[in-house]
This record gives structure tokens, C-alpha cells and sequence, in this order.
């Protein structure tokens, strides 16, 4: 995630209880039960009758509806323009997928979120109105090609292509070296946000503290100098 996507997230309005799922593939299905099961008011939307008759088996969603969504008519009727926040999660299918999402916009939804499959499909996505897209498939790739080539860092939040905030294992070098010792700034160009122990992070440590092998720390600057850690 980064800071564009951060911006979006924030338009949300907190007390948004209703949300549409159309499309009830694996990643479809995975949304619905998560928001269903975090208390919210899910309708779920496919064409495929078996795929309706399994979500509503499976009670991932308070309703459950079988439709055509690239037909506004039947959006309209069934409610989903009244949505604040629909995802569209159809992603094998461009053509859906794509006049879909033109669809729910041009219905007036304030909040369409929609899945893509290709780098070409997130394109179209975006230029028919879908104010945010995911791509489950290059970012898992993205993590696990940083988690093979470095297993120390845990968590990472883009900033912008070239800074990030990273949380990572305090590695063996630094082990019983105070924060103070370890000139992280001057260094390495970075900034020590927290430290972890246990269940619990410190925020702006002391300088005095000493960091320990398996203890977790937050660092913050330009992944060319993150990637200098020796991690």
C-alpha cells in the first residue's frame, strides 16, 4: 500500500455498515466473509446461480443475489446504486469487469473498489472511474519475492516508489548495541520509529535502550538505504 492508496481509504466514511461484493470467486468470497464477519451488512452478486447458492450455503453475506451487473437495469432495481461502497470483484473477466465498473460509477456510486488481473485490465479499470484497484496477484508477488530475498523484513508500507517504512527483525549485528551506538541516521540515512518486544512496540525509544537479536524495529527512509540494513 501507499500514500495514493492511504488517500483513498481515508474518503471512507467510518460509519459505512453496507457494502455490495459483485463477483464470487475466491477473492470475492474472501471479502464478503471478512466483512461479514467483522459485523457488516454484505450483499453478494454473481451470475453464476451455483456460485449464489453456495455463498448463501456458506452465509459469507447477510443476502445473497443472482444478477447480470453490466445491465444498469438490473443494479437499479436490485439497490446497488444506493451503495456508498461497491467492490467489483470480477476478475477474470475483463469485459464484466470493466462495464461494470462504468456502470456502478455512472449510477452514482461514491466508492467503487475493483479488482484486476492484468496490468492492462488496471488501466481500463481506472479510466471507466474506479477510484481504487487492486491487484491481488502482483502484490503477493511483490511479497513474496521481498520475503524470499529478505526473510528479516516483516512488514512494509510504501511511501512513494523510492522511501518506505519498514518493520523488520533486529538483525545480529546490532544485537546489544544501544540505539545510540548504532548512528542509524548518520549511517545508514535512516530513522528508528519503534521497537518491539513481545506483543508491544515502543514509540521513540530512548537512545540509551539496547536493542536485542529477535526483537522487532520500525525504520523509516529510502529503500536504497533500507536495502544497506545488514539484514
Amino acid at each position: 500500500m501507499n500514500l495514493s492508496s492511504l488517500n483513498f481509504f481515508r474518503t471512507l466514511r467510518a460509519d459505512n455498515k453496507q457494502f455490495a461484493v459483485i463477483g464470487l470467486g475466491r477473492f470475492g468470497k474472501a471479502v464478503c466473509s471478512t466483512l461479514h464477519g467483522l459485523g457488516y451488512e454484505v450483499l453478494g452478486i454473481d451470475t453464476d446461480e451455483k456460485k449464489v447458492t453456495q455463498a448463501l450455503n456458506d452465509r459469507i453475506a447477510a443476502h445473497v443475489l443472482q444478477l447480470d451487473s453490466t445491465e444498469p437495469s438490473a443494479l437499479a432495481e436490485a439497490g446497488i446504486f444506493e451503495f456508498e461502497t461497491v467492490i467489483v470483484a470480477i476478475g477474470n473477466y475483463l469485459g464484466e469487469s470493466i462495464t461494470t465498473t462504468l456502470n456502478l460509477k455512472e449510477g452514482g456510486v461514491a466508492h467503487v473498489i475493483a479488482k484486476a488481473s492484468s496490468e492492462t485490465h488496471l488501466k481500463l479499470l481506472k479510466k471507466v472511474g474506479a477510484d481504487h484497484v487492486v491487484f491481488p496477484e502482483r502484490e503477493m508477488g511483490c511479497s513474496l519475492a521481498r520475503l524470499l530475498t529478505k526473510p528479516s523484513i516483516l512488514e512494509r508500507f510504501d511511501l512513494d516508489p523510492a522511501h518506505s517504512i519498514v518493520e523488520l527483525l533486529v538483525p545480529e549485528k546490532f544485537d546489544g548495541k544501544t540505539i545510540s551506538e548504532l548512528e542509524l541516521r548518520r549511517r545508514y540515512g535512516l530513522n528508528l520509529l519503534a521497537v518491539g518486544r513481545g506483543d508491544k512496540f515502543e514509540i521513540n525509544p530512548q537512545p540509551s535502550e539496547r536493542l536485542r537479536k529477535g526483537e522487532v524495529m520500525v525504520v523509516i527512509g529510502s529503500n536504497k538505504d533500507i536495502n544497506r540494513l545488514p539484514i
